[in-house]
């Protein structure tokens, strides 16, 4: 069952969170530490604007487990999305540092910014059906286009996009990783 995320969720979540984070390899975790931004992200997690911020993370829920989590939001709100992390990191005196300073969305898109899967329930079939459920809850909401960007070393969740309809439409960097920006179109 796919669900918004809650408050007393996000013991669950940030590890899961973490297998994305440590697969992108970001500089800035190197120059604050794992450990450190495991505990910004938590607090991020409670503001409701923040790009990892509970209301903009839908969950998997199978059997009271969370066995997923997507991440996503329109591209319009790209801008400002990070601006309440980087506030907290402010406030812990750390300068200077975003997360992410690569656009990474297309305008017009709703984006699949953040998807993955418990590592103990992996390999089960469950990330297939959680992005058909993710599909189908994005085109309820009126949107024409899904997007997300896939590391292009990472065939296997490529394969599984194709495989839903999703089309390369071009190439990005997040940080220091090439990924290809794929597409659905939802009309």
């Amino acid at each position: 069952m796919l669900r918004f995320a809650k408050e007393e969720d996000v013991d669950h979540l940030i590890p899961i969170l973490f297998q994305i984070f440590d697969d992108m390899e970001l500089e800035v975790f190197n120059k604050v530490g794992r450990e450190k931004m495991m505990k910004l992200i938590r607090e991020g997690f409670f503001q409701s604007d923040y790009r990892y911020g509970y209301k903009n993370i839908l969950v998997e829920e199978i059997e009271g487990k969370i066995a997923g989590l997507s991440v996503g939001y329109p591209e319009e709100l790209e801008d400002d999305i990070d601006q309440p992390m980087q506030k907290i990191m402010q406030k812990h005196g750390i300068d200077s540092q975003t997360l992410f300073d690569d656009k990474e969305a297309w305008p017009g898109e709703w984006y699949l910014d953040s998807f993955a899967i418990s590592k103990d329930l992996q390999n089960q079939g469950i990330g297939t059906k959680m992005l058909k459920e993710l599909i189908e809850w994005v085109k309820n909401q009126g949107e024409k286009t899904l997007s997300l960007n896939v590391d292009t070393k990472n065939d296997r969740a490529r394969h599984v996009y194709e495989k839903l309809g999703f089309k390369k439409v071009g190439e990005l960097y997040i940080g220091t990783h090439l990924y290809e920006h794929m597409q659905l179109n939802l009309i």
